[in-house]
């Protein structure tokens, strides 16, 4: 499966008889998936069968769908209002009474009347209105279709990035590997050199006791678990990235522990040199993380 973002935008047009229409889908990042809905009223029925799409289709993402559909007036009836024609000859009627010598209304002028005309949508029956719904369904899946067609192109350019990411956060793992400061040996004659000053300072200090605590402290300056644990994590991302799908959760995880072993590499390092390796770690972590976030 290939990897998708959360972002990405869709618009597709289309017509049925005398509606015409157009879709715009568009997907921002999300804790989850969240739909959300702009339908001409009563499309409720249509909404329904949407989400279930969607549902199906992504994962993740915060989703704004709006639909804007326009009918051809052509097949509009224009009707009399009965009711309002003979609202409007009353009115007359009673002026004519008042105002024996005013010049009466054109019919023109009654018909111009405010709600005498009115323009109305043919009815639609049962049929007419299921084939407007599946031929708007139909449209919508195009839409759909486009916007995960952007959202994977964007996925997989987000792999490429994290692939190098990853790359370069095993580069530098491996430096730290070969570092001649990090082995026991090193360790422990740099702080053998701390005793020695020490106890030129303060020739009371237990020799014996010191030597210990410095044997201690070299065993746990080792930076081996950490190193071990960066590879096995590098691994799991690579797979993950393979695999592809909705992997972003995971990945995120994955970033942390990334972040932990970096941030004690960085405690347990007692050399300049092994330091920047753990910060430059820790700052391509934090970009990779920031590439992550955008991931389905």
């Amino acid at each position: 499966m290939a990897l998708s973002s959360m972002t990405g935008f869709a618009r597709v047009e289309g017509s049925h008889g005398a509606v015409r229409w157009h879709w715009e889908l568009r997907s921002v990042n999300g804790k989850s998936l969240d739909l959300r809905f702009r339908l001409p009223p009563g499309m409720e029925d249509l909404e329904a069968q949407l989400r279930e799409r969607c549902g199906k289709a992504l994962a993740r993402g915060n989703v704004s769908i709006s639909l804007s559909l326009q009918r051809d007036q052509g097949d509009a009836v224009l009707t009399i209002n009965e009711a309002a024609l003979e609202a409007v000859l009353h009115a007359v009627q009673l002026l004519k009474r008042r105002l024996p010598e005013a010049v009466p209304p054109s019919l023109d002028g009654i018909l111009a009347h405010k709600g005498v005309l009115e323009l109305r949508e043919p009815v639609e029956d049962e049929e007419a209105r299921a084939a407007l719904s599946a031929a708007l369904a139909a449209s919508f899946d195009k839409a759909l279709k486009a916007l995960i067609g952007m959202r994977k192109a964007e996925g997989t350019a987000i792999g490429s990035v994290l692939e190098g990411q990853l790359a370069a956060i095993a580069v530098a793992a491996d430096a730290a590997e070969r570092h001649p400061a990090r082995t026991a040996e090193a360790i422990r004659d740099r702080l053998a050199a701390q005793v020695a000053a020490l106890l030129e300072a303060a020739p009371a200090l237990d020799p014996q006791r010191l030597h210990q605590e410095a044997v201690l402290l070299a065993t746990r300056a080792d930076i081996r678990e950490e190193l071990d644990r960066l590879a096995a994590h590098v691994a799991a991302a690579r797979k993950l990235l393979a695999d592809g799908g909705p992997v972003g959760r995971k990945l995120d995880f994955l970033a942390q522990e990334f972040n932990r072993e970096a941030n004690t590499l960085c405690s347990k390092s007692n050399d300049v040199a092994l330091t920047a390796i753990g910060l430059e770690l820790k700052s391509v972590i934090d970009q990779m993380r920031e590439q992550i976030q955008n991931l389905e």
